[in-house]
């Protein structure tokens, strides 16, 4: 059994409680003992002098599983590089499993879902075989209702019957006993956007039952903004769930809303947060650019409306409507050239104007780019992080290099730039440290992570301050090294070959 030793740091444990000097020493996937060691030896020995050890950070709301890098990429640098030890997928509705027809429809609007062969149906099944995979790091997940439901019905947008909502509510129970840690729902995706408040609270009463937690995305985010949260609180308090809002952000020219809605939830009387980028972009799958009348029904359907020759002046006209410049394209499946270029500059060099190239490229793509969408109030965002009711979450996935896809800070920085913000900001390190650890492990009832105490589970981050003048940072911290379940993930800032995480179910 394997030892590690971390010595002469400032401990700061995940709790909130001031920070103290100490020595860490690991035995095993455990936290042995915090003390003074003097002369105790290991089989690793990490000299933390001058340095900060802390919990492994947990990103409340990411997208590896949807874009089937968790497959691709088991690695997951891009959140290991930043001391992110924990990672919870299965948002916005969509998740791997289960899956009653053995496809991945749910997801087809992120990745490209022939990457991997499909061999699980159940949660249980889908568990085990991401164990086999050996990702680098912790991988927990919810149960996608737009999964579950699409696997019942297909791309009908209707009510369920009687019969199907028992079977939707047997297959959610036996997901969650297998592991899952609750469910999401993705109400703003045309295949959920008319799901009635009765389902959403029967499913939720259900889950809360095995104390699980609720996480949606909005059904409406700007003009519906307020209605969306009301409905959200409604279903908290009636289901009396933990519920947790998707990437919440202020979306330009409605800020006045949700500095509204971000007073109602933080006033609220019960366990409703939030999760949030300090970013002024969105990710979103390129379909969602059309307009309400064509972003309706199937993958197919919506393709055929972009094809129809009868269509296409309605469509440039509501496309006129889009600023081209805010909007810049991030994956193109089998158009390269454009990745990078946003919506005005792809149509110059197309010599078409910008409607008609927002046209074009969702025809070659077929509706499955992905694209940037410079749409947030940065300054908003980062006060609303401040909030006690916020979550710290990237909402990306984390990619191999030279991919089809540009850059994405979100997925290699949202830590690290968190952290330099707080320090700015003189908001104390231990406070910024239990919003990422010790704070979403209760939330999600993840045992035994998010802290630094005997017995716990030896997800450990060692942070080295960087200086003001840093390239990378303008000041704040930067992890060193990464421990997980014991073994060295992350040494000297380089990623191991090590693959130690575990797929963490509910317990």
């Amino acid at each position: 059994m394997s030892t590690v030793l971390i010595t002469g740091a400032t401990l700061i444990d995940g709790t909130g409680s001031p920070a103290v000097k100490a020595d860490v020493f690991i035995k095993g996937d455990r936290i042995e003992a915090v003390g003074t060691f003097g002369s105790k030896s290991a089989d690793t020995v990490i000299d933390g002098e001058g340095m900060i050890v802390a919990p492994g950070f947990i990103d409340v709301n990411t997208d590896s599983d949807h874009y089937l890098s968790l497959f691709t990429d088991p690695a997951q640098q891009d959140f290991l590089t930043q001391g992110v030890t924990t990672i919870i997928g299965g948002h916005c509705g969509s998740s791997l499993a289960p899956l009653i027809k053995g496809t991945l429809e749910s997801i087809r609007k992120w990745g490209d879902i022939n990457l991997v062969n499909v061999n699980w149906h159940t949660m249980e099944e889908l568990l085990w075989t991401l164990q086999t995979v050996s990702p680098a790091i912790n991988f927990a997940t919810l149960v996608g209702h737009s999964t579950v439901r699409r696997g019942l019905i297909g791309d009908q947008i209707r009510d369920l019957t009687e019969p199907e909502l028992q079977l939707m509510s047997s297959i959610l129970r036996q997901a969650v006993e297998e592991g899952a840690i609750g469910i999401s729902t993705g109400l703003a995706y045309n295949h959920s956007r008319e799901t009635p408040y009765n389902e959403l609270k029967m499913l939720a009463s259900l889950v809360a039952r095995f104390g699980a937690v609720y996480s949606t995305h909005l059904r409406n985010e700007t003009e519906g903004l307020i209605d969306s949260i009301t409905e959200t609180i409604a279903l908290a308090k009636e289901a009396r769930i933990k519920t947790i809002i998707s990437h919440f952000r202020p979306i330009k020219g409605f800020e006045k809303q949700f500095t509204e809605a971000l007073e109602m939830i933080n006033k609220v009387d019960a366990e409703i947060y939030f999760d949030a980028y300090p970013f002024d972009y969105s990710i979103v799958p390129i379909y969602t650019l059309l307009p309400d009348w064509a972003a309706q029904g199937s993958l197919e359907q919506m393709q055929a409306v972009i094809k129809d020759p009868l269509r296409e002046e309605d469509l440039k006209k509501d496309f006129a409507k889009i600023s081209g410049d805010d909007i810049i394209i991030a994956r193109a499946p089998g158009f390269d050239y454009s990745i990078g270029k946003n919506i005005t500059q792809y149509a110059a060099a197309q010599e078409v104007d910008m409607p008609q190239g927002l046209l074009n490229l969702m025809r070659f793509t077929r509706l499955k780019g992905v694209v940037f969408k410079r749409n947030i109030n940065y300054s908003m965002i980062v006060d609303a992080l401040m909030s006690d009711k916020a979550l710290v979450a990237s909402n990306s996935p984390s990619l191999l290099e030279g991919r089809n896809v540009i850059e994405n800070e979100r997925a290699s920085k949202t830590f690290s730039k968190f952290l330099d913000i707080c320090a700015e900001r003189g908001v104390k390190l231990e406070w910024a440290i239990n919003k990422i650890t010790e704070k979403p492990a209760k939330i999600f009832g993840l045992k035994d992570r998010g802290i630094i105490r005997e017995g716990a589970i030896a997800d450990v981050v060692v942070l080295q301050k960087v200086s003001p003048d840093s390239e990378a940072h303008r000041v704040g911290l930067r992890a060193i090294h990464a421990i997980i379940a014991g073994e060295l993930a992350l040494k000297d800032g380089v990623v191991q070959a090590t693959r130690n995480g575990k797929i963490i179910k509910r317990q």
